[in-house]
């Protein structure tokens, strides 16, 4: 079975813009998930959709893979699931090693998703002796003295560091003079390669930081409306409350203003009418 180490993507030299190979696996995602279900055809909004991006940028994307579907019937999804693996280079086998087998580790180790798209974890490599010879998803975790022999006679082209940050680099160092020339780090710090190596972070503490920023500001939008609606109410309440007292005081003027005339009329001698009496006191 050929491997990862003589074998790089062609992505870069077709002109493929990075950002469309960010796409690419979300979607084979949504295509291997519509593939399971046996859906043999999907028009290219219902495959955005899915991918959680818009129509006419897929289309665009598609269009550097030499793919345009068919007009009234969309795209053959099998045939992409294919054509987009065999972009990314999933339709051959690539060889990964493991370094640092704690609790991240070891769940990496774990994980089913990575034969089931191409990757086959061949080795764990940890530093602590007390770990080497034990099992771990079925793997021997061996110790990182072996992790040189490991690379060349497993054809390794992909490290995965899931080491404390101040290993990472050490570690990272050795992946690289030993020819691995792809990294994932997990390791919460930044490294520092040389070029013709590409280096993948996965920062999960940066990832949940976010996510907190985005619901601090919900927070404070719902906080807000609150308030909004709080005032409005008051002004409604303050507004109700400045119309009946002029509606009570324009019946006091009046009532005031009713009893001054009839006063003044009792003065004149005038009748509850205003008229002048017919017969006149003596």
């Amino acid at each position: 079975m050929a491997t990862g180490r003589t074998h790089r993507t062609a992505t870069r030299s077709r002109g493929i813009p990075e950002a469309t190979v960010a796409r690419l696996p979300l979607y084979l995602r949504a295509l291997t998930a519509l593939s399971e279900r046996s859906v043999p055809t999907v028009s290219s909004e219902e495959l955005a959709t899915a991918a959680g991006v818009n129509s006419a940028k897929l289309r665009k994307d598609f269009s550097y893979l030499g793919s345009y579907g068919t007009r009234g019937v969309g795209y053959d999804v099998e045939y992409l699931v294919y054509q987009i693996s065999r972009e990314l280079g999933l339709t051959q086998d690539w060889p990964v090693v493991i370094v640092g087998i704690g609790n991240l580790g070891a769940a990496l180790a774990g994980y089913g998703g990575f034969a089931s798209r191409g990757f086959r974890v061949a080795g764990l490599i940890d530093a602590d002796r007390a770990m080497t010879g034990k099992q771990v998803a079925g793997l021997t975790v061996r110790h990182t003295d072996e992790l040189e022999p490991l690379i060349k006679e497993s054809g390794v082209s992909i490290g995965v560091i899931a080491t404390p940050a101040g290993a990472a680099q050490a570690v990272c160092n050795r992946l690289v003079e030993a020819g691995v020339t792809s990294i994932l780090n997990f390791a919460p710090t930044v490294l520092n390669v040389p070029d013709g190596v590409d280096v993948r972070k996965v920062d999960l503490s940066i990832e949940l930081q976010i996510l907190a920023f985005h619901e601090q500001r919900k927070a404070g939008e719902e906080a807000e409306l609150r308030d909004a609606e709080a005032a409005a109410a008051a002004a409604a309440a303050q507004s109700g409350a400045v119309e009946r007292g002029t509606a009570g005081t324009a019946g006091t003027a009046a009532g005031t203003a009713a009893g001054n005339a009839a006063a003044a009329k009792k003065r004149t001698g005038q009748g509850p009418d205003g008229d002048v009496p017919a017969v006149m006191p003596a």
